[in-house]
């Protein structure tokens, strides 16, 4: 196992150099040979965290870990493009949910950019391709007249039409990653562009094309996060429910009014801050959920019931662990991290006034 680089890892009351090694080398410790990242030894791997968790670890410098994640995607790909919602303990032939969602299988796009920033490595970017390419086919075979991307499709192929706000701002910055890579291909995908700027539209302006899902935090700063919402749209909507998912010290609430903070939302809620310029308010999220850290494996307790002062559920997830360090390594200046959730070198204002 390598050294993991964690000089852009620090970051006060956060972590230090020595945690930050032991945090990637918890996520490396969980890695299956073959390259798959369960949530932990025994649960199930889904690809969307399997993607996140990849992501940190190129964050840290551990590229052949990372290229090996998604090696594991390409090989198991489904030949309509798409990927199955869950695997036991990352086995890709013990699938536990056969269900596909959107968002889960549009991700990859994000992962592999986020390589290929973090490396230059253009063979890799090629091979990926493919993979992408069918991936986004199929996400984009689930939109809706109004832009939105239904949630997901069964187990017998029947679509779900209704479409998460959550799932579907994942699925508008996996888009214009897939975008840059075709661009860096030049492989113009103008159907692609279209896609992005209805769904966009459909994000900012029809709150009505999506399940009602208010009470869950994730509804409330993904738009921000996954680059729908910028500037004083995405300021006012995150002013609005502060009060109402933060608890000061402790984190953010997964959904209201139960008294459970988790390290997912909070580290999420973290990069979407820092995406807003507000480094400051970032780092105090980052702070606040440190009572999650396990000292033992470096890794997090994916969350916190506070009225019962009790970690609930026992689980210590690579994904947790994954989304903070993606949050501290945009803090810290990695170039990759900051341009795949900065907007850097991707595509914006898609959306076109017709569509009002």
């Amino acid at each position: 196992m390598t050294t993991p680089r964690t000089e852009h890892l620090v970051l006060p009351g956060v972590l230090t150099a020595e945690q930050a090694a032991a945090t990637v080398r918890g996520i490396l410790a969980v890695q299956r040979e073959d390259g798959a990242i369960p949530w932990f030894r025994g649960h199930h791997l889904d690809p969307w965290d399997h993607t996140e968790a990849a992501m940190a670890l190129d964050a840290a410098g551990e590229h052949e870990a990372a290229e090996r994640a998604y090696l594991w995607l390409a090989a198991h790909q489904n030949e309509d493009g798409s990927w199955y919602a869950a695997y036991a303990d990352g086995a890709h032939d013990d699938v536990t949910d056969r269900a596909r969602e959107s968002n889960f299988v549009a991700y990859i796009a994000v992962g592999v950019w986020h390589h290929y920033l973090s490396t230059g490595d253009d063979t890799f970017l090629d091979r990926m391709w493919p993979c992408v390419y069918a991936a986004v086919e199929w996400v984009l075979r689930l939109q809706r007249p109004g832009g939105q991307i239904g949630w997901r499709r069964e187990d017998d192929g029947t679509p779900t039409a209704d479409a998460l706000l959550t799932g579907s701002s994942s699925i508008h910055q996996a888009l214009r990653c897939a975008l840059a890579i075709a661009d860096q291909r030049e492989e113009p995908q103008p159907d692609w562009e279209l896609a992005v700027g209805a769904l966009r539209h459909a994000i900012r302006r029809h709150p009505e094309r999506f399940l009602d899902k208010d009470r869950y935090s994730m509804d409330w700063y993904y738009p921000v996060l996954g680059g729908a919402l910028t500037g004083a749209e995405a300021k006012s909507r995150i002013e609005a429910d502060w009060d109402r998912f933060v608890v000061p010290g402790l984190g953010v609430r997964c959904v209201v009014p139960n008294p459970w903070v988790t390290g997912g939302e909070s580290s999420e809620l973290a990069l979407a801050l820092w995406a807003m310029g507000e480094s400051d308010r970032a780092l105090e999220i980052l702070q606040s959920i440190q009572h999650l850290r396990d000292t033992d494996s470096g890794l997090y307790w994916t969350g916190y019931v506070f009225d019962d002062d009790a970690i609930w559920p026992r689980e210590l997830t690579t994904w947790t662990a994954g989304s903070l360090l993606l949050a501290v390594a945009a803090l810290g200046g990695h170039d990759a991290t900051c341009a795949v959730f900065g907007g850097e070198h991707l595509p914006s204002g898609l959306a076109p006034d017709c569509c009002r």
